[in-house]
């Protein structure tokens, strides 16, 4: 049985990660803090190993301390994913520590192992590639990278740490990600179920999405994939819809007669994303509209190009409107819904 560790094991991602690798024959492994809830994992037969990101030193004898006497050569675990992150906070300084120096220490406590895994996944995201100039071609993960929000710096700064490791890596950037258990997206199912979608900007903004289970799926497969080492794949269903579009489509499987699609000039939206980050500093309550969240609700295009991953042999399980469905059905049953 092969074994794989999973960072961020208890998140939204991350609780897909474990079902999608316990469902193929791994024995799963979750990179947990001291003060982390050990209750859901323990549960899933998880097997868990206690990190400190904070002190390389401290994270490199962590991991040694896992280690089994008689492992001899073999690694002890084949396969890491780094899923833990974060994609909001009131203090934006995090960002750096967290998303891109954590990556960092945890890449190098791996690499000092007697035998490191034979790879290394980040889950990264479209954020680290920024705006397209204003171009309405697809986003492709060869064109040139310009974050322009402080999660986006940091996710590439990881990015960039993991090319430089040393270590076999493969990177995936996962465009919007939607689900059962996902908050945001959720936010916005229910502002249409209470009869309004308010969309961000006067012009159409293009999206795409991926399921949250995808996402898992498209991490397990490209662990084993030779042609996937040292290489970065795009995560998407394939499919583009504009904002109005996803709207309606909401609204048609909430089964809402009259919904009020709204546009929100630019400027307002920045003005209600000011005060989000204004309140989060104030209360330490972290809000998604927030002014690191806003050139993200400016960029217009969020078009990507996924078909490097599906010619790898990767096909998605849920169009939008499947995994919709299945999200709704989630939250009614969870009474996030009416």
């Amino acid at each position: 049985m092969q074994r794989i560790l999973i960072t961020g094991a208890s998140g939204f991602i991350g609780t897909h990660l474990v079902h999608v690798a316990q469902s193929l024959g791994y024995e799963v492994w979750a990179a947990i803090r001291p003060e982390s809830n050990r209750r859901k994992l323990e549960s899933q037969g998880v097997r868990l190993v206690e990190v400190d990101y904070g002190d390389e030193h401290h994270l490199t004898e962590m991991l040694r301390a896992a280690l089994p006497p008689t492992l001899g050569q073999e690694p002890m675990w084949h396969y890491v994913i780094h899923n833990a992150g974060i994609t909001k906070t009131a203090r934006t300084e995090e960002f750096q520590e967290v998303n891109a120096e954590q990556t960092r220490r945890l890449l190098s406590a791996l690499g000092a192992l007697p035998t490191p895994p034979l790879r290394f996944v980040l889950m990264s995201s479209m954020s680290s590639y920024g705006d397209s100039n204003g171009s309405e071609a697809p986003l492709r993960v060869e064109d040139e990278q310009h974050p322009h929000t402080l999660y986006g710096r940091s996710k590439c700064l990881a990015e960039h740490y993991t090319e430089q490791s040393g270590l076999p890596y493969t990177l995936l950037l996962p465009t919007g990600v939607y689900g059962p258990g996902d908050a945001d997206y959720l936010m916005s199912i229910q502002g249409i179920a209470r009869g309004i979608n308010a969309m961000a900007g006067c012009k159409t903004q293009y999206l795409t999405f991926v399921y949250g289970e995808d996402v898992a799926r498209a991490a397990l497969f490209v662990l084993t994939q030779p042609e996937a080492e040292g290489k970065r794949y795009i995560v998407a269903d394939g499919a583009t819809y504009t904002d109005l579009e996803f709207g309606r489509m909401v609204q048609r499987l909430i089964g809402r007669k009259h919904v009020l699609h709204i546009r929100i000039p630019l400027p307002l939206v920045r003005l209600v994303c000011a005060f989000g980050s204004m309140r989060a500093r104030l209360t330490g309550r972290v809000t998604p509209l927030n002014r690191d969240k806003y050139p993200i609700l400016a960029q217009r295009n969020w078009r990507c190009d996924a078909s490097p991953l599906f010619a790898l042999g990767f096909t998605p399980t849920r169009s939008l409107e499947e995994g919709l469905r299945e999200t709704i059905a989630a939250a009614r049953a969870s009474g996030e819904l009416p």
